[in-house]
């Protein structure tokens, strides 16, 4: 379908090469990753290639250790309560910056999405000067604070999207019926922007679940997320148990972006 009739012999064979190196690519950088499923099958005590005898042993000892549910929880209550923040912050944010009278409109999205575009080891650095300062560095809520600054710019963008073919004239609407603000916002726009803001939840609980490089420098030995134990258990003890952890934090990722393109599909509809 993507091919136009009057298109030539020539320019057929010409975009299939395209497609068909495009798709040689593709696979070629997700080969990684699919090499981390049959590892954490193994039931070798070290990495071998390929697998010589299947079993659960690692995936058992993910969940029957405590250093590894313990990394776990600490990861998805600081996500969790980063994705509130971050999610709360982030549609007032773009609520904001949507109006026109807005001042300064530049210069806070420059500011909102500076986490995005600076380095994630500067803004580590940053934030472990300045918590240390507060006296928040190796607590749970500067882990907190620290992941709602990273995932801040992806709920502002995913709701200015929605806000985008937003019609304000229904608010307008809603207003000349007598409806106030708030009950404009909760019964017109919230409902209509709902799938936006649910999108950027998704990816702020995703970019916090993951997130290791600023956790390293904020997190004490325990509180450590799951991507920091894994990290650790890779610097001093290679053991298949990271590839267990690595497999459903993969499946985890997968699952939050085929949620967020369903999402996107349904606004579309």
């Amino acid at each position: 379908m993507w091919l136009p009739v009057y298109a030539t012999r020539s320019e057929r064979l010409g975009r299939l090469c395209v497609v068909a190196l495009a798709f040689t690519v593709l696979l070629f950088l997700v080969m990684p990753l699919l090499v981390v499923f049959p590892l954490s099958m193994s039931k070798d005590p070290f990495f071998t290639f390929p697998i010589r005898e299947y079993s659960d042993r690692w995936y058992l000892d993910f969940f029957q250790n405590s250093r590894w549910t313990s990394s776990v929880w600490n990861s998805g209550i600081a996500a969790t309560a980063s994705t509130v923040l971050a999610t709360f912050l982030g549609t007032l944010a773009a609520l904001g910056i949507n109006r026109p009278t807005f001042p300064f409109r530049k210069l806070a999205m420059a500011m909102i999405i500076a986490p995005m575009i600076i380095p994630v080891v500067i803004v580590a650095v940053g934030a472990y000067m300045f918590f240390g300062y507060l006296g928040l560095t190796g607590t749970r809520i500067g882990l907190i604070l620290a992941h709602t600054a990273l995932s801040l710019p992806f709920v502002v963008i995913t709701v200015l999207s929605a806000l985008s073919t937003y019609d304000n004239n229904l608010t307008r609407a809603a207003s000349s019926l007598g409806a106030g603000p708030t009950q404009a916002f909760l019964r017109v726009t919230y409902p209509l922007i709902l799938p936006g803001i649910v999108s950027g939840a998704l990816l702020a609980f995703a970019i916090s679940f993951d997130e290791v490089i600023v956790a390293l420098f904020i997190t004490s030995a325990d509180q450590r997320t799951l991507p920091v134990q894994m990290f650790s258990g890779i610097r001093d003890q290679i053991n298949p148990t990271i590839m267990a952890a690595a497999s459903l934090l993969t499946l985890m990722s997968i699952t939050m972006f085929a949620l967020v393109g369903a999402i996107k599909r349904f606004r579309a509809n």
